[in-house]
């Protein structure tokens, strides 16, 4: 006989591990680079299919998943002549993957750099000064990466 779940505790087979559950919805090569064009400000299909070199049941799929995990919602559009169609917009959610995305630029510029050199520069719109991604503690100071820890609850 199964040993009985607390009352609170939730019973199913989500993984308890945040990276595990993002990564379910994330995981896959071109979720990032359909993201890109996104915040680039392409928002429709054909617009994405064409910079992207996706086959489109691909890029179906991807932008199904985000989609359905509230990343990305849909708004119809409708050409002169031509049926309605879904343009695909970045929610709350998904434009807070910005940090994530420049994120991986940051170590891919580091570690994986370019002869030519980086393609692009992250900037404050403001100051027009070069920033990066930090782990920032609660006051606004820089934490240092070696100083980070992970406390598993």
């Amino acid at each position: 006989m199964a040993p009985l779940q607390n009352a609170t505790e939730e019973l199913t087979d989500e993984p308890a591990c945040s990276i595990e559950r993002s990564l379910e919805v994330l995981g896959e090569r071109w979720t990032f680079l359909v993201l890109r064009q996104l915040f680039l400000g392409q928002t429709r299909f054909s617009e994405l299919r064409e910079s992207l070199g996706i086959a489109p049941n691909l890029l179906s799929a991807r932008l199904r998943t985000l989609t359905e995990a509230g990343v990305v919602e849909t708004a119809p559009y409708q050409e002169i002549g031509a049926r309605q169609r879904q343009s695909y917009h970045l929610t709350k959610a998904g434009s807070e993957l910005w940090v994530v995305l420049m994120g991986l630029q940051q170590w891919g510029d580091v570690h994986r750099p370019r002869p030519a050199g980086p393609s692009a520069v992250r900037r404050s719109k403001t100051t027009g000064q070069a920033v990066r991604v930090a782990f920032v503690d609660e006051d606004g100071v820089e934490v240092p990466v070696d100083e980070v820890e992970i406390i598993a609850r």
